[in-house]
This record gives structure tokens, sequence and C-alpha cells, in this order.
């Protein structure tokens, strides 16, 4: 199995990753781990006598396996351009009283209660998959201006990755709504293309259930996992802190906010994120939120802000091109199709497939049409009914988007919680985040598919 360059080069990518070996470099890494070992399998006499030839065969295979990981950034390539701006529209509100307001009446609110604060951020966070489909946008907004008020409560930030990542991914699991509306039309017409007839309110149905499983992970990485108080060096904060009591919103705030509107507003109707991003900036340039006299410093701060996560989704989406050049995708999850045995066993192989797929491409919505060819036919082989088929899909597909150093789910975390430098990719959001998750998911699709029969 680990000859197959797809589970290999997914294997090293977590394992320097644990190794807190740089996420960025780790994918780099397993690109050309992934290239090099398939173009090995490809070479069938490695005897000394054509060493030289081997040789020469490998240096080219990484250098195509270097430019096929570029031509595949393209792929992410407007997420990218769209944390750039996003970082810009930030760094613009920041410099005003609009998330020192913020700050202060959230503070009031939750009154040092941990509990409630995660919550409401998973409950906020919920509305950026459905009702106001902007994905991860309002991330760099929301969350940098309260890591004060979460280092005043000693709130663990782990807990606060679980409710993000819960508010990403939960709701399009479940709700035919937005994001999850694409989600569920892609189960569809992949369940059709293979003799399955389902309709959107037949997999609304079933999906729940891994919405309910995700709230179950939430709870318990909330009230047990990441409960105890947790210090951070607030020294600088707790001054600042002291004079948010009198501070109030200006004509530029409000113009701000005007351009934060309009920008969520224009992405909305042009399916644009990029564009709805850069609208906004171009907005508070005109009203004069953005003095022109400052806007190179802003847009510097904004790209600097965001330049890491940006090139982390393109090679990203280079690596998921390497792997599908390979083969060793549809590889393993034929061998694997081949060792199943009951329902039980067919199910339990079915979700860790797609677990180490989607951990490995950083995409739920990449993982459906590749593992749906070979799903679909094994459900029915097994005896799987239609709705247990729907539910080992579905849940197939998101198990992993939590936890994948290389998905939105929790680069998008990463990116606000870490604008202080005091929060780790790997150890304080993919991790927490793959045992709250990825094991409730786990266990919730299996027993539900055993259940539905």
């Amino acid at each position: 199995m680990l000859a197959n360059p797809a589970v290999l080069s997914i294997f090293v990518m977590i394992m320097l990753c644990l190794l807190r070996f740089n996420v960025f470099l780790s994918i780099v890494v397993a690109s050309l781990v992934a290239g090099v070992v398939a173009q090995i399998k490809v070479i069938e006499n490695w005897s000394f006598e054509n060493l030289g030839a081997n040789l020469h065969t490998l240096e080219s295979s990484i250098i195509n396996t270097m430019k096929m990981m570029i031509e595949g950034m393209s792929g992410n390539l407007s997420t990218a351009l769209s944390y750039v701006f996003l970082g810009i529209l930030a760094v613009a509100i920041s410099k005003g009283n609009l998330t020192k307001v913020l700050i202060y009446k959230i503070s009031l609110w939750v009154n040092k209660k941990n509990t409630l604060f995660c919550f409401l951020i998973a409950f906020v966070a919920c509305f950026s998959q459905n009702l106001i489909p902007i994905h991860i946008a309002f991330i760099p907004i929301l969350i940098p201006p309260l890591l004060g008020v979460m280092n005043l409560m000693k709130l663990d930030r782990r807990a606060v990755a679980c409710a993000l990542a819960f508010g990403l991914e939960a709701p399009y699991v479940c709700i035919p709504v937005g994001f999850g509306l694409i989600y569920h039309t892609i189960i569809k017409e992949q369940m059709i293309k293979r003799g399955i007839d389902v309709s959107i309110a037949d997999i609304a149905s079933v999906m729940w259930i891994g919405g309910l499983a995700m709230l179950v992970g939430l709870v318990i990485a909330v009230l047990i996992l990441y409960a105890k108080p947790r210090e951070y060096d607030s020294k600088q904060i707790e001054e600042k802190f002291e004079i948010l009591e009198n501070v109030t919103l200006q004509t530029k705030d409000y113009l701000a906010l005007f351009s934060a509107a309009i920008a969520f507003v224009v992405q909305i109707l042009s399916s644009s994120l990029p564009l709805g991003a850069f609208v906004g900036v171009m907005c508070m340039i005109l009203f004069g939120v953005i003095k022109w006299k400052s806007m190179d410093k802003i847009v510097e701060d904004g790209v600097v802000s965001m330049a890491f996560i940006a090139f982390v989704m393109l090679i990203a989406s280079g690596f998921g091109a390497v792997l599908d050049s390979t083969g060793g995708v549809k590889e393993f999850i034929e061998t694997v199709a081949s060792m199943v045995g009951g329902k039980f066993g067919g199910a339990l192989l079915m979700l860790m497939v797609g677990l180490f797929v989607t951990m490995g491409i950083g995409t739920s919505f990449g993982t459906l049409p590749i593992i749906a060819t070979f799903y679909c036919p094994l459900c029915m082989e097994l005896g799987f009914g239609i709705p247990a088929t729907i539910l080992l899909l579905g849940i197939a597909g998101a198990l992993g988007d939590a936890g994948s150093p290389a998905a939105d789910t929790t680069i998008g975390p990463t990116m606000g919680l870490n604008a202080d430098g005091k929060h780790n990719h790997i150890w304080d959001t993919c991790v927490p985040t793959f045992i709250a998750f990825n094991i409730p998911l786990l266990i919730f699709g299996l027993i539900g598919a055993l259940i539905l029969g």
C-alpha cells in the first residue's frame, strides 16, 4: 500500500506537519514524493548498468512534477487572491474604532463566559455558509480584533478553532442552502451518474446525521477537551482595554462598514469573492476610509497578513493536481474496495478512505467525484439502500475536511487566530479539529449506515 504514490505522499505530508515542519514546505515535499514514486513504478530495470538512465529519468520526473504542481496552483488562484484583498479590507477596518467597539460590546455581553463565546462564534460562522455565503471571508475581519478578549478570558484558542471549523463545515454537510446546496448537488449528480435516482430532499433527509455528529463534537471540544483556561500574553491588551469604554463610532467607521457590506453584496451577486473584496477596498479608498497617503502601508500590511495562507492554498491545489496525475488515488480506492467483506467492514473502509483522500486534497467537494465512481456500485453490491449510500458518500467526503493542513476549514481559523503569532496551524487547529469532528463523523456515519441498511 505504501508503494502507492498518493498514499505515501499524503503520509509524508501528515508526518512532516506533525513534526512541526513548515506546512508550505511539507506540501511541496509531498508533491515531489508523489511524482517521483509514480515514476519509479514505471521503471522496470534498476540494475547498475542502467543507473545513469534511471537517474536521468528521476531527474526528469522531479522537474515535470514541479511544473505540474505550478500549473495546478491555478486551481486555487481565485481563493488566494481573495485572501489578499480580504487582508487589505481587514487592516483598513482595524484602523478605525469599529473593531474596538465590537470588542467592548462582545466582552460585556459574554462577561468571561467562555462556553457562550465559543458557541456564539460557531453560530455566527454558520451563516457564512448559507444565509450570507461568504465562506471564510469574515474570519480576518472578525477574529483578530477579538484575540484580546480571548486572552482576558484565558480562553483556549483550540476551542475557538473548533467553533470556527464547525461553522465552516457542518452547515454545508446537512443544510442544502448556499455552499450546502452545492455539496448536496454534487452528491445528487454523482449518484444519478451511477444509476441511483435521488433528489436534494432525499439527501437532506439523511445528511442531518452528519450535522448532528459535528454538533456532538463541538460540544465535547468546548465543554471537555479544551475547557481549561490557557494563558496568553495579555498585559498590553489589558492596558488598552481600559480605554475602550469611551470609544465611539465615527463617520469613517460607518463608511468602512458600508464598504464591507457592498463587498459582500457584490460577492453574492457576482459569485466572485475576489471581485467583491476588490470592490470593498476600492469603496474604502473612494469614501476616504483608506487615506491616499496611507494606502501603500495598508495594502502592504494586508498582503503580508495573508501572504502565507494564500500561498499554502495555491500549493495545496498544485498538490491535488499532482495526486490526480499519478492515478494513485483511484488505485488506492480500487485496492480497498477489493478488501471489503460485509456491510460493517465495507462501511468502515469507505469512510476511512474518504478521510484519507480528503486529508490529502484538502476539499470535500473535490473528494466526492473521486470516490463516487467506486462507492455507489460497491454500496449496491454490499446491499446498502439509497439512504445509507447517501450517508456513506456524504460523510466519506466530509471526513478529513476538518483536520487537513491544506483545507479552508483549518486554514481559515488559523488565519484569524494566529494574527498575533500565538496559534500553531497544526497543533492548535488541525489536530484539535481532527479529533473533535472526524471521530464523531466516523462513528455516526458507520452506525447510521448500518441502521439505515
